[in-house]
């Protein structure tokens, strides 16, 4: 058999767990794989991959030998690896049939075992030793594409603008590479800007690997220009439409998923929400050493498209009816797409809460941050900045920054034990760049042209006033749920605006059910929900049982012969 050759390892990744990444298959592991796919044939020079379109699927070398390649904004393409017979191509992009990141072509005449995504998902599940292998592969090589931003869009911007950092975040968080150029720093910005004619004043731009190019685009029209989101059939009826792919959303999808039903997964940002953004979480049950939210949230989100759940990421729900208990839910979406489906979970979680104090708009997004990322920490590297908050997501954040800035600047309205978990406190009472401030409220933003200079804060008892000096400042001063599109959708909310579930509805309701027949409610959003992640994963596997209930239940009322007991049990031993 062959193996994959390494030609350019510049990557860190690829450098330390190369065997992983391109391991070669057996005569019999390819065996095995036949079942699953067509052999295909391509001659010499031919593509079986090109950057910014739809390849075929999961590809294993039989016969020949194929090259795969990056795109480089400058220079000729960038050789990634060479790969012969039992060596197989592919990464997270053909699992669930999106855009290719890499070009692929034919050294030589080459025969190959085409798997398209649909049976790939299916060869992941039967046969469950080898799809492990694959499966860890094909995330490694993400990753690996990530370091280098190969196959991303470019975006072309200043490093510290608002629209950029907004940019940035919604790749990152989405798990797709992208590459930065900045003029105040990279010579090919300069050529970029040169070539098409701009000015200072229309940047950021984003240019496409279709050749396209956004100036300053929504978050939706970059990931329809990348391929991240398509076009969703109106005619079909899903068994389930997840609203929001958090911790709860996520773990509905999946075990939704892998009990065969059929699941369309929506969020109007990216996959993990708030947790995706925890710089670590160490309180998650197994994982002692703690796990950073956005590799906790990409696993699950990877775990979801593994059992067939398709993905609408970033597509906004913006209305929900009910024509009645046995007619399919609608959705209307932002971008005027509907979505039907036979039961709706709502994981629509909350929304960040801004300080109340004047004209802090200007700042949002290049001095204030609702959350603490490496594009954040790389922003205020060496730098002084200032925390509010005193929950564990502001604990997280504060050590996390405090091994990327000067000094961190805490500051919270009560003490922290009330608040704050005892391993958190202990962490921040031993970094000797936090300074904890409590009893204290945030009173003015000093700064102009969305640039700050300086913040105030009062002590609550006394008014006392003291000012700091600061660039940058994050804010985790909690949520509120984020359910002001239900307004109209009939569904029961509390005091709080949270949604009522199970018994506080109806004695008749199913767990999680809301007072609509059909729809449930998870996570975040729920009415008396314990606001930790673990707890939102569960809530997304109780629900799945329900749903079975439900559905079960539909089915039974429109022919009574088909289900006689349905049961709350789901069908798994997961």
């Amino acid at each position: 058999m062959g193996r994959s050759r390494l030609n350019e390892p510049t990557q860190d990744i690829i450098r330390t767990r190369y065997d992983q990444m391109f391991p070669t298959l057996s005569e019999s592991e390819v065996a095995r794989l036949r079942g699953f796919g067509e052999i295909m044939r391509f001659g010499s020079g031919e593509a079986l991959y090109r950057v910014g379109e739809v390849g075929p699927g999961f590809a294993v070398v039989l016969k020949g030998v194929v090259e795969v390649t990056q795109h480089r904004e400058r220079g000729r393409p960038s050789s990634i690896v060479t790969h012969g017979v039992g060596s197989f191509m592919g990464e997270l992009a053909q699992l669930s049939g999106r855009p290719s990141l890499v070009d692929s072509h034919a050294v030589d005449d080459v025969e190959a075992l085409v798997i398209p995504p649909e049976r790939l998902r299916a060869l992941l599940i039967a046969e469950a030793d080898l799809g492990e292998r694959i499966m860890r592969a094909l995330i490694l090589r993400r990753v690996g594409l990530i370091e280098t931003g190969a196959g991303g869009p470019v975006i072309v911007g200043h490093k510290e603008d608002g629209d950029v950092l907004r940019l940035l975040g919604f790749l990152r968080r989405n798990g797709h590479p992208y590459t930065l150029l900045d003029p105040a720093h990279d010579e090919e910005a300069g050529a970029v800007i040169e070539r098409l004619e701009l000015s200072e004043s229309e940047l950021p731009i984003a240019l496409c690997p279709s050749g396209d190019m956004l100036r300053n685009p929504s978050e939706s029209a970059l990931a329809r220009c990348i391929g991240l989101v398509s076009a969703i059939d109106p005619d079909r009826i899903y068994d389930v439409a997840v609203i929001g792919a958090g911790p709860s959303g996520l773990a509905a999808s999946v075990y939704a998923g892998s009990e065969g039903l059929s699941v369309l997964t929506l969020d109007c940002r990216a996959f993990g929400r708030q947790a995706g953004a925890s710089a670590r979480i160490e309180n998650f049950l197994g994982f002692p050493t703690g796990i950073t939210g956005m590799a906790l949230m990409a696993r699950a989100f990877t775990q979801a498209q593994k059992f067939g759940v398709e993905m609408a990421i970033p597509d906004e729900a913006l209305r929900l009816e009910c024509d009645g208990e046995h007619a399919p839910k609608r959705l209307t979406l932002a971008n005027g797409e509907c979505v039907r489906a036979r039961a709706i979970v709502i994981a629509s979680g909350a929304r960040y809460r801004q300080l109340d104090i004047a004209d802090i708009e200007p700042f949002e997004g290049s001095s204030i941050h609702y959350w603490a990322s490496p594009i954040e920490g790389r922003l205020c590297s060496g730098q002084r900045v200032a925390l509010v908050g005193g929950g564990n997501s502001a604990g997280q954040a504060a050590v996390y920054l405090s091994g990327q800035t000067k000094h961190v600047t805490l500051l919270a309205r009560r003490p922290l034990r009330e608040t704050m978990s005892s391993y958190l406190i202990d962490r921040i009472s031993a970094a000797p760049n936090i300074d904890v401030v409590t009893g204290c409220e945030i009173s003015a933003i000093e700064g102009h042209d969305g640039v700050m200079e300086a913040i105030r804060w009062k002590a609550r008892g006394s008014g006392e006033e003291q000012r700091l000096a600061i660039r940058h400042l994050f804010l985790f001063i909690g949520a509120d749920p984020n359910t002001d599109w239900l307004a109209d959708s009939g569904i029961e909310l509390d005091e709080r605006g949270f949604i009522r579930t199970g018994e506080a509805c109806d004695t008749d309701r199913f767990p999680l059910e809301t007072s609509r027949r059909g729809i449930f409610a998870i996570g975040d959003v729920r009415s008396t929900s314990v606001k930790r992640v673990a707890a939102a994963a569960g809530d997304g596997a109780l629900v799945v049982a329900s749903l079975h209930a439900h559905l079960a239940k539909l089915d039974s009322e429109v022919s009574p012969e088909r289900v006689e007991n349905p049961q709350l049990e789901p069908a798994t031993n997961g």
